[in-house]
């Protein structure tokens, strides 16, 4: 089955790139691999939700909210070598902008590895970094990059 065959059986559509907020490109591909810039929740150019996981946000909040930016990062892909053309997802670094005390990150994550489960499947298991951090860029909850391996 493709990819996006996989993607509409599950109900979604990639979305339309997220234009940068700064000086840098959505991804770039070195030889086989693919990296992304680091997504965040965007929908239709709006930011999907703010404020820190653990206080504003909450986990599993959080983690539809990753799924969201691996779906953007998915979408950068895409644009530029085509998402049929992946192999494996080889590693996913999500961010979480944590409450002081908040120590669910890879909960919240999840959400990301398990969307690209759903459409990967063996494919779409991968190496991951769950990391809190203090602050991310517009207030964002969380933010996704990906690593993909292309044919």
């Amino acid at each position: 089955m493709s990819v996006k065959a996989r993607l509409a059986e599950l109900g979604l559509e990639l979305p339309t790139v997220v234009k940068p907020l700064a000086s840098y490109v959505p991804a770039v591909r070195t030889g086989n691999l693919v990296y992304t810039a680091g997504q965040l929740p965007m929908v239709d150019g709006a930011l999907a939700g703010s404020g820190k996981v653990g206080a504003d946000v909450t986990p599993e909040r959080a983690a539809e909210l990753a799924r969201i930016c691996a779906l953007n990062a998915l979408a950068a892909v895409d644009a530029l070598v085509g998402i049929e053309s992946v192999t494996r997802v080889v590693k996913v670094v999500g961010f979480v902008a944590s409450a002081s005390g908040f120590t669910g990150q890879p909960s919240v994550v999840n959400g990301a590895s398990q969307l690209l489960g759903d459409v990967f499947g063996e494919a779409g298991i991968h190496a991951r970094s769950a990391v809190g951090v203090a602050e991310l860029p517009l207030d964002a909850p969380v933010e996704v990059e990906l690593i993909v391996e292309v044919g």
